[in-house]
């Protein structure tokens, strides 16, 4: 008698992932999604990225660690809004912009948006400078 091995599949249901149709996404739901800072600083790596970006490679933006569970929740507004797309492939998520597809429902909000976030990146990088140079005018 030869002995017998049993596998047991698990299978786990997953969530569909929410992808809104074009004709769906509204500027409102793209300007709430990227009035988070965190949610914009996401949208421009991946938005500049010439190749599908996985979730763990925003773990630390602007110099602060995000938790896992945080920037799922990111990535589910992100996607909602329609700005970006997602795959699962095994264990990561691999995420892609709809720059291209917003710019042809919406011309120029999206590089707008994102001029508008470098400008403001910029503000914040210079303040110890401001201020050095207002002290040392008094």
């Amino acid at each position: 008698m030869e002995p017998t091995v049993k596998c047991a599949i698990l299978h786990i249901d997953m969530r569909p992932l929410v992808h809104p149709a074009l004709h769906d996404v509204t500027v409102e739901g793209i300007l709430h999604a990227l009035s988070d800072p965190v949610r914009a600083a996401i949208f421009a790596g991946i938005l500049t990225a010439g190749s599908p970006q996985t979730c763990s490679m925003f773990l630390t933006i602007s110099e602060k660690n995000i938790p896992k569970s945080t920037l799922s929740q990111h990535f589910k507004a992100l996607r909602e809004a329609g700005l970006i797309r997602s795959e699962r492939r095994g264990v990561e998520m691999h995420n892609t912009s709809r720059g291209d597809e917003i710019e042809t429902r919406f011309p120029g909000l999206i590089q707008a948006i994102m001029d508008a976030h470098r400008v403001q990146l910029a503000g914040k990088r210079k303040p110890a400078n401001r201020a050095a140079k207002l002290t040392a005018r008094y």
